[in-house]
Protein backbone atom coordinates (compact mmCIF):
# COMPACT_ATOMS: atom_id res chain seq x y z
CA UNK A 1 0.00 0.00 0.00
CA UNK A 2 1.17 3.68 -0.58
CA UNK A 3 1.14 6.28 2.36
CA UNK A 4 -1.92 8.09 0.64
CA UNK A 5 -3.84 4.63 0.84
CA UNK A 6 -2.78 3.90 4.40
CA UNK A 7 -3.59 7.15 5.81
CA UNK A 8 -6.97 7.10 4.05
CA UNK A 9 -7.40 3.45 5.53
CA UNK A 10 -6.57 5.41 8.76
CA UNK A 11 -9.35 7.74 8.61
CA UNK A 12 -12.09 5.30 7.51
CA UNK A 13 -10.99 2.22 10.79
CA UNK A 14 -10.77 5.78 13.15
CA UNK A 15 -14.06 7.15 11.91
CA UNK A 16 -15.74 3.25 12.64
CA UNK A 17 -14.37 2.95 15.73
CA UNK A 18 -12.25 -0.21 14.65
CA UNK A 19 -8.88 0.59 16.85
CA UNK A 20 -7.52 -3.06 16.33
CA UNK A 21 -7.37 -2.09 12.52
CA UNK A 22 -5.94 1.58 13.65
CA UNK A 23 -3.63 0.54 15.89
CA UNK A 24 -2.20 -2.16 13.05
CA UNK A 25 -1.24 0.34 10.71
CA UNK A 26 1.41 1.55 13.00
CA UNK A 27 5.21 0.10 13.62
CA UNK A 28 5.39 -1.94 16.82
CA UNK A 29 7.03 1.39 18.54
CA UNK A 30 4.75 3.38 16.94
CA UNK A 31 3.55 7.01 19.05
CA UNK A 32 0.38 9.66 18.52
CA UNK A 33 1.56 13.16 20.06
CA UNK A 34 -1.70 14.45 20.92
CA UNK A 35 -2.88 18.10 22.46
CA UNK A 36 -5.64 16.42 24.68
CA UNK A 37 -4.07 12.67 25.71
CA UNK A 38 -0.38 13.70 25.64
CA UNK A 39 2.35 11.12 23.80
CA UNK A 40 1.65 7.70 24.31
CA UNK A 41 1.97 4.41 22.89
CA UNK A 42 -0.43 4.04 19.54
CA UNK A 43 -2.51 0.95 21.10
CA UNK A 44 -2.71 3.09 24.69
CA UNK A 45 -3.94 6.03 22.83
CA UNK A 46 -6.43 4.65 20.77
CA UNK A 47 -8.08 2.55 23.46
CA UNK A 48 -8.08 5.58 25.66
CA UNK A 49 -9.56 7.89 22.80
CA UNK A 50 -12.20 4.91 22.13
CA UNK A 51 -13.24 4.70 25.52
CA UNK A 52 -14.10 8.60 25.41
CA UNK A 53 -15.59 8.01 22.17
CA UNK A 54 -19.08 7.18 21.22
CA UNK A 55 -19.05 8.82 17.87
CA UNK A 56 -16.83 9.97 15.28
CA UNK A 57 -17.53 11.79 11.89
CA UNK A 58 -14.54 12.49 9.56
CA UNK A 59 -14.67 14.97 6.58
CA UNK A 60 -11.36 14.71 4.46
CA UNK A 61 -10.45 18.15 3.59
CA UNK A 62 -6.98 17.32 2.05
CA UNK A 63 -3.82 14.90 1.88
CA UNK A 64 -0.22 16.66 1.76
CA UNK A 65 2.69 14.95 0.46
CA UNK A 66 6.16 15.67 -0.46
CA UNK A 67 8.17 13.60 -2.77
CA UNK A 68 10.92 11.60 -1.63
CA UNK A 69 9.59 11.85 1.85
CA UNK A 70 8.67 9.99 4.75
CA UNK A 71 5.87 12.09 5.57
CA UNK A 72 2.60 13.08 5.00
CA UNK A 73 -0.71 15.55 6.45
CA UNK A 74 -4.05 14.88 6.58
CA UNK A 75 -6.45 17.82 6.42
CA UNK A 76 -9.50 17.15 8.00
CA UNK A 77 -12.94 18.17 9.47
CA UNK A 78 -13.59 15.73 12.89
CA UNK A 79 -17.20 15.80 14.93
CA UNK A 80 -16.59 14.42 17.99
CA UNK A 81 -19.52 12.99 20.22
CA UNK A 82 -18.44 12.22 23.73
CA UNK A 83 -19.69 9.05 25.83
CA UNK A 84 -21.33 11.80 27.92
CA UNK A 85 -22.85 13.11 24.39
CA UNK A 86 -21.43 16.19 24.65
CA UNK A 87 -20.54 16.89 20.71
CA UNK A 88 -17.31 19.19 19.55
CA UNK A 89 -16.27 20.15 16.17
CA UNK A 90 -13.44 20.98 14.82
CA UNK A 91 -10.29 20.75 12.12
CA UNK A 92 -7.24 18.40 12.24
CA UNK A 93 -4.11 18.02 10.65
CA UNK A 94 -2.57 14.93 11.27
CA UNK A 95 1.17 14.81 10.50
CA UNK A 96 1.94 10.64 9.78
CA UNK A 97 5.84 10.04 9.76
CA UNK A 98 5.71 6.31 8.23
CA UNK A 99 8.70 4.12 8.70
CA UNK A 100 10.60 2.26 5.75
CA UNK A 101 8.13 -0.66 5.93
CA UNK A 102 5.50 2.45 5.28
CA UNK A 103 3.87 1.44 8.91
CA UNK A 104 2.68 4.29 10.82
CA UNK A 105 6.04 5.49 12.99
CA UNK A 106 4.38 9.04 14.53
CA UNK A 107 1.22 10.89 14.50
CA UNK A 108 1.49 14.14 15.41
CA UNK A 109 -2.28 15.55 16.03
CA UNK A 110 -2.48 19.20 16.05
CA UNK A 111 -5.63 21.05 16.63
CA UNK A 112 -6.96 24.19 18.83
CA UNK A 113 -8.33 22.28 22.11
CA UNK A 114 -10.28 25.51 23.15
CA UNK A 115 -14.06 23.67 22.50
CA UNK A 116 -12.53 20.17 23.27
CA UNK A 117 -10.21 20.24 26.49
CA UNK A 118 -12.89 21.07 29.21
CA UNK A 119 -15.46 18.57 27.97
CA UNK A 120 -12.92 15.37 28.08
CA UNK A 121 -12.19 16.50 31.16
CA UNK A 122 -15.83 16.40 32.31
CA UNK A 123 -15.96 12.62 31.69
Amino acid sequence: MTKKEIALKYLDYLQQGDIHKVVELFSVDGIVDSPIYGIKRADEFYLQLNNDTKRSELNLKGIFEQQDSNNLALYFGYKWTLKNNAKVEFDVVDIIEFDSENKIKTLKIIYDTVASRDKVEAL
